[in-house]
């Protein structure tokens, strides 16, 4: 039982937890990394993987997803640069080992052969 002398707690400093100060492009550098398929799977698996043609910048691409550019975005999807892989392209990938940059715009996941 409380006493009648308790206080209420102070409050938590909540802010504190989600504060991010960080520019979009600092944010897109910090979600942006080398991978392999078998981290993509799940995300292919979810229906939340994109494939980004390596003629354009994942940065970019990245930028018009995290800005909602749905102009620029159905574009790229209408002229085959940006791509929702099938079941044919995970075969490949799964047989054909290779590196790729991904970079996470929630909710997708944006993907992109390594050049070598």
């Amino acid at each position: 039982m409380a006493s009648e002398n308790s206080q209420p707690p102070k409050e938590m400093p909540y802010g504190i937890i989600g504060e991010d100060n960080m520019s979009s492009k600092e944010k897109l550098e910090k979600y942006t990394g080398i991978v392999d398929w078998a981290y993509l799977k799940p995300h292919f698996e979810s229906g939340a993987l994109i494939y980004v043609d390596p003629t354009l910048s994942i940065t970019e691409v990245g930028k018009a997803f995290a800005d909602d550019m749905k102009g620029k975005i159905e574009a790229w999807l209408k002229s085959g640069d940006l791509v929702n892989p099938d079941e044919l392209h995970a075969k490949w990938w799964q047989e054909n080992p290779q590196d790729f940059t991904a970079l996470v715009v929630s909710p997708f996941v944006l993907m992109q052969p390594v050049e070598s």
